[in-house]
């Protein structure tokens, strides 16, 4: 059974729409915004997973509503892809080292949601996202998937490389997360999840 989810979303701001293979594919993202897109593209190459996303945003206003958008989509086609959750490892974490940089991130796929950012980075790029509007992209992936994601920048200086890290980190977090435990078991001591 392949495991892919879909979603989109139209608003005043937004009009997106993404497909999640998680067990891979081709990764094509059209938003005009290649920032952003070299970041999705990293956590998706890193996670071994296909995505497909595409749409548009009212950049000409700023970032924010586009990659908040994104993220909503995205845990929703998360969410979709892993269905009752049964079988998967359901946690996982990676370290990724970029140069200087440094970067830990946790996932756990069980059902509830929190996002943990622990550390700043002080270099700036441009074009460039705004920190605090990337741990809104964070929270709305994480809401949206029902995931816990915790960030940590253990430490580093240039900024591409620091949010990059976070990226490849995320998608091979994810990747370890989703992987088959060899069951059809809730991953969880409770019997259900969340």
């Amino acid at each position: 059974m392949k495991r892919i989810g879909t979603a989109q979303r139209t608003t005043q701001e937004t009009s997106l729409t993404a497909t999640w293979a998680l067990d891979g594919g081709d990764i094509a993202l059209q938003l005009g915004f290649p920032f952003f897109e070299h970041l999705l593209h990293s956590m998706a190459k890193h996670g071994r997973m296909g995505l497909q996303l595409s749409g548009k945003g009212d950049l000409e206003v700023d970032s924010h509503h586009t990659v908040e958008d994104v993220g909503i989509i995205l845990g929703q086609a998360l969410n979709e892809a892993l269905g009752e959750r049964r079988g998967i490892e359901r946690m996982g974490h990676s370290y990724v080292p970029m140069d200087e940089a440094l970067v830990r991130v946790s996932v756990d796929l069980g059902g509830r949601t929190y996002v943990v950012w622990n550390g700043e980075v002080e270099g700036v790029y441009s074009p460039t996202i705004e920190l605090s509007v990337l741990k809104g992209f964070l929270w709305a992936l994480a809401g949206a998937a029902k995931a816990n994601i915790h960030v940590d920048i253990v430490r580093g200086q240039d900024y591409h490389h620091v949010v990059e890290a976070v990226f490849k980190a995320l998608g091979r977090a994810l990747r370890e997360a989703i992987q088959p435990d060899g069951t059809q078991n809730l991953p969880s001591t409770k019997g259900v999840l969340g």
